[in-house]
């Protein structure tokens, strides 16, 4: 016995208040905390929220997908362009778990199963987003040095700087709240196929590399703008000590002034 189900995972935006979404929506949640709701819709179908701006989808249609994003619009806090991933949970009975590069295999399916795979491919997207942050923090951050490289100076003023550490900042700690890769969720703790499973979707989806890459580009990141802030630092150090000097010569034309009017 064979069956297909479709799981699409979409970054609507920066983030979903699940308050808001457990009160529109009419169904119980059968999994419910701070940082995600996940619902059977009956029929084979599920959702699930993930407060990070993130929506997975199981055995739903493009309509159906349209649908239900519009019912929750009101809880989306600034929503973003649509950042999409599908993938193929195929269910073969007495068959091995096994990952191929755009389906999973599993020998049976139940809301755990559902569930775990779910969660995995909701912190796929989630790194795809972080992961296009880092990079285009990344890509300022060679702009400046190459400026510096070629100038001499630092192309970016205190004011810019200090906005451009608090984006970088807020990323670090988008991550921290929102990426738990090292985690395992509770419900796999006690069962033997679920624990492989989701393992076997870390490796698969390749998120602890990607999370490490995205943590080095950040380390990058920070190192850049460690320099950036001594320069910045020296510069405001030097501009305070060139207006000691002038009011120090100000003074001291004052006083021959005064001592020549005398």
């Amino acid at each position: 016995m064979e069956n297909i189900i479709k799981l699409s995972a979409i970054r609507v935006a920066n983030q979903i208040d699940l308050k808001g979404v457990k009160s529109t929506l009419q169904a119980k949640p059968i999994g419910d905390s701070s940082s995600e709701l996940f619902y059977h819709c009956g029929n084979g179908k599920y959702q699930y929220y993930f407060n990070y701006g993130v929506i997975v989808f199981c055995g739903h249609d493009e309509t159906e997908i349209q649908s239900s994003v519009k019912q929750v619009e009101a809880h989306l806090r600034h929503p973003d362009q649509w950042l999409r991933d599908d993938h193929i949970l195929q269910v073969m009975t007495g068959r091995e778990l096994n990952f191929e590069f755009d389906h999973v295999t599993v020998d049976h399916v139940d809301d755990s199963i559902i569930r775990v795979t779910m969660l995995n491919l909701g912190q796929s997207i989630a790194l795809d987003h972080y992961n296009e942050i880092s990079e285009n923090l990344l890509t300022e951050i060679k702009g400046f040095t190459n400026d510096l490289q070629s100038t001499g100076r630092l192309s970016i003023n205190r004011k810019n700087m200090m906005k451009f550490i608090g984006r970088a900042l807020n990323t670090q700690n988008d991550i921290a709240d929102n990426i738990y890769i090292f985690d395992a969720p509770e419900q796999v703790w006690e069962n033997e196929y679920l624990d492989a499973l989701h393992k076997g979707l870390i490796k698969h989806f390749d998120l602890k590399v990607r999370f490490s890459e995205i943590e080095y580009t950040l380390r990058v990141i920070q190192s850049n703008l460690s320099v950036f802030r001594e320069i910045s630092n020296q510069r405001e150090s030097n501009r305070l000590e060139w207006i000691i000097v002038i009011l120090i010569l100000i003074e001291v034309f004052d006083l021959f002034i005064s001592k020549f009017i005398k």
